[in-house]
C-alpha cells in the first residue's frame, strides 16, 4: 500500500463526529458569510496567537495582499517602495508584493534553515525600503531578534508570512504575533487547513485592522458605505466552522509532527541525506520535513517505487520563473541549490508508527 505525502480524508475523519457537527450548524443556520463562526473563529485565533485582532480573508495569498494594500491606503507604503523578502519562498510570498505595485528585493536564505539570512538583509536596504517580509518557511520562526533590530534601525514594517507556521513559537510567542502584521493561508494541506481556500491577518494594530476588514468586504465597513476601493476577499462561515474544531487539536497535532521530525532526525542515517535543522523544537511545527540530496531525483523515484509519496518544495526558484522573467539572469546560488536539492518526505499527524518505520528504512538503503 502506497504511503501519501498527505492523506486529507485520513486526515478530517480523525476531526469527527466533531467536523460533521459543525457542517450541519452552519448549513440549519441559513447564514453563510460575516456571521457568528468567524466572529467566534476570529476570537479564538487572536486568542491563539495573542493578538488583538484576527480578520478572516479568503486565502493565505490575499492575507499578505490585504496587509501592503493596507498600508498603502494609510500612506505606510507608497507605489514602487521595496519589501525585502526571502529568494526561496513560495512564490505567493512575492506576488503579494508585486500585485500592489511595489518592489519584491530578494535575498539569499541561510544554507542550514532555509529562511532569510539576516546577515545579508542590511546590504539590500536603500532609501525606497519600507518592509521586510519574513517567511517561515517550512514550520520554523525565522531569526526574528536580529530581523526586527534591523527594522527598528532602519524604521521598516516586519511582515510575517506564517502559511506554513501555525503555532510556531519564537521565544515564547507564536508567530502571528512576531511583526506588525501577519498572513495566515488555511489551505486543506496546512498544519491548520479548512475543506477549500481559507486565510486570516493578525495585528495588534488597530488601525491597520480597521483598514484590512474594511478593504476585505468591498472597502465597506457598513453595508452601502465604502471607504475604500476595496475586494472581495472573506473567510466563510463553513470554513471558520471547521478551523474552530481543528483549532483545538493543533498544539496536540504539532507536537505529533515534532515526534515524527525527531524520529527521522535521530535515525536517517544516509549519508547521501542532508536533515534538516532547528535551534528550538518549539520554534518549528515541522508543516513539511525537507531532506536535501544532490542525487534528489533519483532518490525521489527509488521512494516512489519502494511506495512513499514525495513532493519538492519548490521545483523552480522564484526567480527562474516565467512570471518573472527580468529575474531569470540573477545569481542567487543558494537559492538554486536549495530548490535543485530539496525533497519533502511525508510527516502528516495521522502517520502511524509502522509507516514512519518503514520510511525511514528505506531511505537508509538508498544508494
Amino acid at each position: 500500500m502506497i504511503i501519501p505525502f498527505l492523506s486529507l480524508k485520513d486526515l478530517n475523519d480523525s476531526f469527527q463526529p466533531e467536523l460533521n457537527k459543525a457542517l450541519l450548524r452552519v448549513s440549519n443556520s441559513g447564514w453563510y458569510l460575516l456571521g457568528r463562526e468567524l466572529e467566534r473563529f476570529e476570537q479564538e485565533f487572536a486568542d491563539y496567537c495573542g493578538v488583538k485582532h484576527c480578520i478572516g480573508v479568503a486565502n493565505g495569498l490575499e492575507a499578505l495582499e490585504l496587509i501592503f494594500r493596507a498600508y498603502k491606503e494609510l500612506g505606510t507604503i507608497k507605489d514602487n517602495d521595496e519589501v525585502i523578502v526571502p529568494a526561496n519562498t513560495y512564490i505567493a510570498s512575492i506576488l503579494s508584493i508585486s500585485s500592489n505595485n511595489l518592489k519584491p528585493v530578494l535575498v539569499e536564505p541561510s544554507i542550514n534553515t532555509y529562511n532569510l539570512d539576516p546577515e545579508l538583509i542590511e546590504e539590500k536596504i536603500t532609501d525606497r525600503t519600507k518592509a521586510i517580509l519574513v517567511v517561515h518557511l517550512y514550520g520554523q520562526t525565522a531569526e526574528m531578534d536580529k530581523i526586527k533590530g534591523i527594522a527598528s534601525k532602519y524604521n521598516l514594517k516586519v511582515i510575517e508570512d506564517s502559511a506554513q507556521a501555525h503555532g510556531a513559537i519564537y521565544k515564547g510567542r507564536k508567530t502571528g504575533n512576531l511583526g506588525h502584521a501577519c498572513g495566515f493561508s488555511f489551505y486543506p494541506g496546512k498544519n491548520l487547513g479548512c475543506l477549500g481556500d481559507g486565510g486570516a491577518v493578525t495585528t495588534n494594530d488597530d488601525e491597520l485592522a480597521y483598514v484590512i476588514r474594511a478593504l476585505a468586504n468591498y472597502g465597506s465597513q457598513q453595508k452601502y458605505k465604502n471607504l475604500y476601493k476595496g475586494v472581495n476577499s472573506r473567510l466563510d462561515e463553513i470554513q471558520a466552522a471547521v478551523l474552530s474544531v481543528k483549532l483545538k487539536r493543533l498544539d496536540a497535532d504539532n507536537d505529533r509532527r515534532r515526534e515524527i521530525a525527531s524520529y527521522y532526525r535521530e535515525n536517517i542515517h544516509n549519508l547521501e541525506v542532508v536533515l534538516p535543522e532547528t535551534k528550538d523544537e518549539k520554534r518549528h511545527v515541522w508543516h513539511v520535513f525537507v531532506v536535501r540530496s544532490s542525487k534528489r531525483d533519483k532518490l525521489q523515484r527509488f521512494l516512489s517505487d519502494s511506495q512513499i509519496q514525495t513532493l519538492i518544495h519548490y521545483p523552480i526558484a522564484p526567480h527562474k520563473q516565467k512570471a518573472y522573467k527580468e529575474w531569470n539572469n540573477l545569481n542567487l546560488p543558494i537559492t538554486e541549490l536549495i530548490h535543485q536539492e530539496v525533497l519533502s518526505i511525508p510527516i502528516s499527524p495521522v502517520l502511524t508508527n509502522d509507516q514512519i518505520e518503514y520510511i525511514v528504512n528505506t531511505i537508509n538503503q538508498f544508494e
